[in-house]
């Protein structure tokens, strides 16, 4: 085939690729979960095949099974009102919600304070997820992240919120890209953040550092405060220990007004 032949090939659209039957039937069930959950309101607190039927347009048989299948995972319980997994989510998104409301504020003081820029974050899927930045008043150069950014597994957010997962599915998902040698490492950083409640990042980034302290809700981690700034104003060593003890200082203050 000559070039341009070629060229002219790479141009035409590639022909959609069908999803198997057992995806398509995979996703009409998510959408018909999805569906039923949907039905909940402040008039209906509990489900039933005959209600479900009727508002969905499904037999009563495939109404049943359907409510059984979310009985058993946990979206239903076991009168089909709203089960044990839509609980803990719903107090996921409670817990940050309240976060959000009272972290501001603390973290402008502890700026304030630091003379470095305050951060909190949330574990996301693939690390800390940055949800409030308030930016260092002081000096001619700020060191600030955006709202929305996913930080490194290395950073000093996602170790922390690593290092108090109740669950080591989590981490070991996360750890699951890292050559031997490196996760090895990290699970050591791991242990020193729960020793320490702290966690120092390692980017291998010249003159910018960053420490992070967990925030507790009733039952497991909920959130990561920081600092982040220069290694002249933030070294990992005795010298910064005054501005590390007003970041533990403001971060158990936001545990204790989630848990008060």
């Amino acid at each position: 085939m000559s070039d341009a032949t070629a060229g002219i090939a790479q141009q035409v659209p590639a022909q959609p690729v069908p999803l198997p039957e057992t995806d398509r039937g995979s996703i009409q069930s998510i959408e018909r979960a999805a569906m039923i959950l949907a039905l909940f309101d402040q008039h209906t607190r509990v489900l039933s095949p005959a209600l479900v039927a009727d508002r969905l347009g499904l037999n009563r048989t495939t109404a049943h099974r359907y409510l059984l299948s979310m009985q058993a995972s946990g979206f239903l319980n076991a009168a089909s009102g709203p089960g044990p997994l839509i609980d803990q989510l719903s107090g996921l998104v409670s817990t940050r919600q309240q976060i959000m409301s009272l972290a501001p504020s603390l973290l402008r003081q502890l700026s304030d304070r630091t003379g470095l820029t305050a951060v909190v974050s949330f574990l996301g899927r693939s690390g800390a997820v940055v949800g409030h930045v308030e930016e260092a008043n002081e000096g001619t150069i700020v060191l600030t992240v955006r709202v929305g950014t996913v930080l490194e597994i290395k950073a000093a957010q996602s170790r922390v919120l690593l290092a108090f997962q109740s669950d080591p599915t989590v981490v070991s998902r996360l750890h699951a890209g890292l050559p031997p040698a490196e996760a090895q490492l990290e699970h050591a950083e791991l242990a020193l953040a729960r020793r320490d409640r702290i966690a120092w990042a390692d980017l291998g980034r010249v003159g910018l550092a960053s420490v992070a302290a967990p925030v507790f809700g009733a039952d497991d981690v909920q959130a990561a405060m920081a600092v982040l700034g220069t290694t002249t104003m933030l070294p990992s060593s005795p010298e910064s220990e005054e501005r590390v003890t007003m970041l533990r200082e403001a971060a158990e203050q936001l545990s204790a007004m989630l848990n008060g």
